[in-house]
This record gives structure tokens, sequence and C-alpha cells, in this order.
């Protein structure tokens, strides 16, 4: 496209915007700014380096897409070309079963943060900040019970695992000069009826004030709830209304995730709500499809209100974003930029949103002009507003990334099979 063309076409759109009292260029500097966190096991299917082994134990990846990321080098340069197709901010997000473990086999409770030393120098080196996750699934101790589990022997062992993952999470932040937001998941459930819920929660409970007991600076621990997962349909130990309660009473970031919900709920909703209760939100984005199947974030309605509740509370700085989706069915590369685009579109549209004057009708009970300002405001030229702040990076504007990906496909990843 053009250049000249874009520029005209930012041109009009400045104009346009500038008529409801919204500056486009504080909207673009905003954008810039505001990190987004990519997910590292797009690359790979959430398969990592320590097994080799598909995930398991609540979650699934579904394809076989050729080219798929198979050690830590090809993983970064995977990284590494997404990025060089992306303007903005960017972190990584680890998970524990992707450290550098030098060909050796790392039991999950031995992880320490030598393992993860190369990832710091190499992140630096790109620009990045990381964040971590530990990892209680795909491992023959994980069965339906990790954290949640009565077996003590078992427990332990998932209980000194997280304690290990926030200390690499600590030296993590202690080097890029900056916390390292660790998230903790587990799959904990059961997949018919349970009698035992208390009894499990309970557990759960006493083992996460275990873990969060200490005390590090250089990190920020999450909680992240779930309905349900794959085999464990019934019953979730660390559901929202579980996690939502242990974040509110101990001062903790929740972790808000796109696919945790019924597919007809409106997640944005929550944001609000519990941004009155815990510290921060750290929001992992993703696209249910009747269930949590972690389809690539898309442009939608779901993830437009996400960000737009977020900005219209002026809670930008009480969040963090992050990527979670895995689709092995199509190009991974292509997936993860399709992904991140959306997220940077659906942030964009809400920083370009005529906020003071919605707010305006609505302090007035104007409620017939809010809602046709809500109508006009879908349709104001944001594409251009984007295609100005991507040229202006030097990277493809609209579908020029698709000729980059395709060549990307020939020279390395359809050599990888």
């Amino acid at each position: 496209m053009k250049s000249e063309l874009i520029e005209k076409n930012y041109a009009l759109a400045k104009e346009r915007y500038a008529a409801l009292g919204v500056d486009t260029d504080k909207a673009l500097k905003t954008l810039e700014k505001t990190p987004i966190s990519l997910h590292c096991w797009q690359a790979d299917d959430v398969v990592g380096f320590e097994r080799g082994e598909a995930a398991s134990g609540g979650i699934m990846t579904t394809g076989n897409f050729p080219g798929k990321a198979r050690t830590v080098a090809e993983l970064r340069q995977d990284i590494e070309k997404v990025t060089s197709l992306l303007g903005g901010t960017y972190r990584l997000n680890l998970h524990e079963t992707y450290g550098d473990f030098g060909g050796k086999f790392v039991d999950r409770d031995e992880v320490d943060p030598k393992h993860f030393e190369s990832w710091m120098q190499w992140a630096k080196e790109q620009g990045l900040k990381l964040d971590f996750n530990s990892t209680s699934f795909s491992h023959p101790k994980s069965g339906s019970l990790s954290l949640a589990n009565p077996d003590k022997e078992i427990r332990d062992f998932w209980i000194e695992h997280t304690k290990r993952c926030r200390r690499v999470a600590d030296a993590m932040g202690k080097y890029q000069n900056d916390p390292c937001i660790m998230n903790i998941w587990v799959h904990d459930g059961s997949k018919d009826y349970t009698v035992e819920k208390y009894r499990y929660r309970q557990i759960f409970k006493e083992s996460l004030d275990e873990i969060l007991a200490e005390e590090l600076p250089n990190m920020k621990t999450c909680l992240e709830a779930k309905l349900f997962g794959i085999g464990l349909e019934a019953y979730t130990v660390g559901s929202h209304d579980f996690v939502a309660g242990y974040c509110a009473k101990n001062n903790l970031m929740y972790t808000l995730d796109t696919g945790h919900y019924e597919p007809t709920e409106n997640v944005s909703d929550a944001v609000s709500s519990l941004l009155l209760f815990v510290p921060e939100l750290m929001l992992h984005v993703s696209r249910p499809m009747h269930w949590d199947s972690d389809h690539v974030t898309l442009f939608d309605d779901n993830t437009r209100n996400l960000f737009s509740e977020l900005v219209r509370a002026d809670a930008l700085d009480r969040a963090h974003i992050g990527l979670d989706y895995f689709d092995a069915s199509i190009d991974r590369i292509g997936a993860y930029i399709i992904g991140i685009r959306a997220t940077q579109k659906s942030l964009l549209q809400a920083f370009l949103e005529p906020l003071d004057k919605l707010r305006q009708y609505e302090n007035e009970g104007k409620n017939f002009q809010r809602l046709a300002l809500l109508e006009e405001a879908k349709t104001l030229p944001m594409g251009a507003v984007y295609d100005y702040f991507n040229l202006t990076h030097n990277v493809p504007v609209g579908e020029e990334f698709i000729a980059d990906i395709e060549k990307y496909e020939q020279e390395v990843t359809f050599k990888r099979n």
C-alpha cells in the first residue's frame, strides 16, 4: 500500500476524530507504549522442552500444520520473526517447561533460575521483558489433582514446583529491572460429579497460602480461574468464585482468561467488578468456540468490549495484557500475527472512543444521544489510524504480512519436517 495514501487517509481520520474531541496522535502514543505479552506456546503447540510430549491434563492442541518449533533455537527464531512484523511494545510469556535444560531431564520440582538464564539474555538482546507460568499439566504426577491433591507426596511435589517457579520469575524480574508477572493455573478438577468439593478447595487454599508466604520483590503473582477442562468437565477446583474470593482476600492479581467462561458470557462485564476488589488484572486474551478451545484472537465484540471496559475504567495502569491461544491447524506465525493485530486494533479502538462526549451524555441522562454515538463510533475510520501506526513502524500494512509469512514458510518452517 502506498505510503502517500496511508498518510492522506490518516489525515482525514485525524480530522474526523478531532471533531469528536479525540486526539489520534495521543492514542497512537498510548498504543505504542502498551505492552502485550506474547505466549511462547503458540509456536510449538504447548509441547515445551521437558518431555517432548503433547499437552495433556485439561488442555489439548488440535491440528498438525507443518513447521512447529522443536528446539529453543527454533522457538526464538519464530518469536523474532513475529516481532519483526509488528509495531509496539512486547513481552514474552514462558511456561516452566520451556526452560533451556541443555538436553538433560529436569523434573518440575528441580527447576532453577539457571535454566532460564539464556532466555533472560536473549530477551534483553531482543528488547523483550519476560513473564512466566508454573506448569502443572502434562506430567506423570498431574492426574486430575495437583495443588488440591489429598495425597501429601504429590501435593508437596507441586507446591515445591510452584515455589521454584516464583523464584525463577523473581530472578527474571531482577535481571530485567521490571517485575515478572507469574501466573498460577492448575487444571485440578473432576470429570464427573464430586462430593468433596469443599475438601479439595480447602487443600488448594492451604497450598496457595504456603506458596505465597515467600516474599519475592521482583515478581508479581496472579491466579487464574477456569470453568472446566477436557476430562474435568464436572468440577473445577480453581473456579471463578474461588479465585475471585482468594484474590480479593489476599490482595492478589486476578487472571481473567477470556476463554475460561461460558461462550455466552460477556467476560468484559467482570472487569469493572474485579477492579474494585483486586489490585490488578492479568488479561489472557483468547477466543472460545463452544468450549475453551483457545482459538486465535479476533477483532470481535468480545475482544473489543474487554479493552473498552478497561479504558472506560481508567485502569490501563492496573492491567497486564497477554495472549493465550494455541492453534496448530494453520500457520503458527500467521496465527500469532492475526491475534496480536486483533488485540492491538481492539486497544486502539478503545483509545479512540469519544469517551468524554459519551460520559457527558450519560451524566446528563441523554440516553438516545449516548446510544447513537456508540453506534456511530463503530464505523469511525480506526483502520486508517492503525495503518498509519504500522507505516510509521516500518512493518507490513494491511494484508501485506501474508506474503512475509508465506516466504518464511518456504524458507524456514516447512524445512523443519
